[in-house]
């Protein structure tokens, strides 16, 4: 990288960070973990598309690309369906409860006890999956620059500048930047895209080269090493529902909504944004394939992980942009990476405190008052920090970014998103039932992570046992809840949805222009999902 770029990715980092502190909001509570809850739908969806798109996923997903070709895209288009549902049905009642968590809702729709595990178990997400993925996917990307230096050293000095604008401005300073950080992200992968297919010769080339086989197929065989056919059908969902249903990295965002209307659309904004995540993230990965960016040959018959073996998949994204880019352009893009880590780390740091303080904090100590809050959260900031960090090399023992992330969440994730989805559309479930499914659900989680690979279970893919775990989690919750006794109306009172409030919003919408409504924009949207989905069924 020539002087040019690194003057370029300082002063691009620098201008981050003053941005970031001038819209700093810590004067309480509610402003430090919420931004006020006062963002527009252009604020709300730009954070959480920064936020969802990291380092991490430029890495994850070219490596994906590179290794099988386009099957990674199964997670982003499902996505999509996934967030118009949960912004048609979980999101108004998320806006409407007031909360500042996600196990904070659940404790107003069962009790204490599952709001307590949930806790523990989204702190274990936020530090171990996103945060230190963060760290990990930034150090890859400083290490190509610095080939000398330390992995750990890196993830640590990363660490001090990611952190310092969020524990001291909070969600406000995190949402403020990555308005930035998005704009640059998106900008920035579509001239990579355009530069890789001009280096291929074009997208009939590419289309020419990948005809055979698997590469350029979604829909795979029940033997597929990256999506089996009834993984997509069964078990990415789940998954993506997790992320952006019950994920407090990304509600968080949803509850800084100025509204409910806001929150809405500002979750469609990005699902727009999404259907062209294959085409800026996952096609350069597969058109690296027909480059000469390592030392050594990687023919296109080598497929899935056996790629793994002759070259290290997470620095395909990192090569492309040395590579390819010129310079002072390669300057401002490096630093739109090295900032998207900014973008997940802070999420993930600002998550885990909110979930700390609010949650088991502020219930030990009722009376603390707002501003104290604030300052508890900054000391918990440091030291999730301080933990991710120690963690975050272990990663590297993982094939790729997407499988660290995928496998784990695959396991934690059909326990939350059964007692979130009995608990909003069966008014039977009690706390009894959705404790006991958290409480089975994380001794399996604990069981598989450590016996999987050692049982008959060892050649099933993650996705299909997500299916698996969520009939498990289903039949626990369903049982417990039936031999116990019924919530009580409090607990259902505005947490249970009915047609009723269909009904209601459909006299609501009536009013309202097409363009402008809620429901003909999701269906659009839905539609160009599935469209994408279809052209390379």
């Amino acid at each position: 990288m020539s002087n040019i770029d690194l003057v370029f990715v300082v002063i691009y980092i620098l201008a981050i960070l003053l941005w970031a502190f001038k819209n700093a909001n810590n004067s309480d509570s509610e402003s430090y973990f919420l931004a006020g809850r006062n963002m527009s739908w252009k604020a709300v969806g730009l954070s959480l598309f920064a936020a969802s798109v990291s380092s991490t996923t430029l890495i994850g997903q070219s490596a994906e690309g590179f290794k099988t070709g386009l099957a990674v895209y199964n997670y982003q288009w499902i996505s999509i369906l996934v967030m118009i549902f949960f912004a048609t049905f979980f999101l108004p009642f998320y806006i409407k409860s007031g909360v500042y968590t996600m196990p904070e809702f659940l404790e107003k729709r069962y009790d204490k006890r599952p709001k307590t595990f949930f806790s523990i178990i989204t702190i274990i997400g936020n530090v171990f999956l996103d945060a230190a993925a963060a760290l990990y996917s930034g150090a890859l990307i400083i290490r190509l620059i610095f080939p000398e230096a330390d992995l750990s050293t890196i993830i640590y000095i990363m660490a001090i500048i990611a952190g310092s604008y969020t524990i001291f401005g909070g969600l406000s300073s995190a949402i403020n930047a990555e308005l930035v950080q998005a704009v640059i992200l998106i900008i920035g992968s579509v001239i990579l895209s355009y530069l890789c297919f001009a280096e291929i010769g074009g997208w009939e080339v590419l289309m020419d080269r990948f005809n055979e086989g698997m590469w350029l197929h979604l829909v795979r065989p029940m033997d597929d090493a990256t999506t089996p056919w009834l993984g997509i059908i069964l078990g990415i969902p789940v998954l993506g529902f997790y992320f952006w249903g019950n994920n407090q990295v990304m509600v968080q965002r949803v509850l800084s909504a100025k509204s409910i209307e806001d929150g809405r659309k500002g979750v469609l904004f990005v699902g727009f944004l999404y259907i062209f995540t294959l085409f800026i993230f996952i096609f350069p990965g597969l058109c690296a394939r027909l480059m000469d960016l390592f030392d050594v040959q990687v023919p296109i018959s080598m497929f899935g992980n056996e790629v793994t073996e002759i070259v290290d998949v997470n620095e395909i994204y990192p090569r492309l942009i040395m590579n390819l880019m010129p310079i002072g352009l390669m300057g401002i893009i490096m630093a739109a990476m090295i900032s998207a880590l900014t973008s997940t780390l802070s999420a993930s740091i600002n998550s885990a405190s909110t979930l700390l303080t609010m949650d088991f904090y502020s219930n030990a100590f009722p009376d603390t008052s707002k501003e104290r809050l604030v300052r508890v959260g900054q000391i918990i900031s440091v030291i999730i920090l301080i933990i991710a960090s120690i963690w975050a090399p272990n990663i590297q023992k993982f094939g790729s970014l997407v499988d660290y992330y995928q496998e784990m969440a695959s396991y934690l994730a059909p326990p939350i998103v059964t007692i979130f989805f009995l608990g909003l559309f069966w008014k039977r479930a009690n706390a009894n039932g959705a404790f006991a499914t958290l409480l089975v659900g994380a001794i399996m989680a604990v069981l598989l992570l450590i016996f999987k690979n050692q049982t008959f279970l060892a050649d099933v893919h993650f996705l299909l046992m997500v299916p698996i775990l969520v009939s498990m989690s289903v039949l626990v919750c369903v049982v417990a809840s039936l031999i116990t006794a019924k919530p009580s109306s409090a607990q259902l009172e505005g947490n249970l949805w009915s047609i009723e409030i269909w009904h209601q919003e459909t006299k609501e919408l009536e009013n309202v222009k097409w363009f402008h409504n809620f429901r003909v924009q999701a269906i659009i949207l839905a539609i160009l999902a599935i469209l994408s989905f279809i052209i390379f069924l």
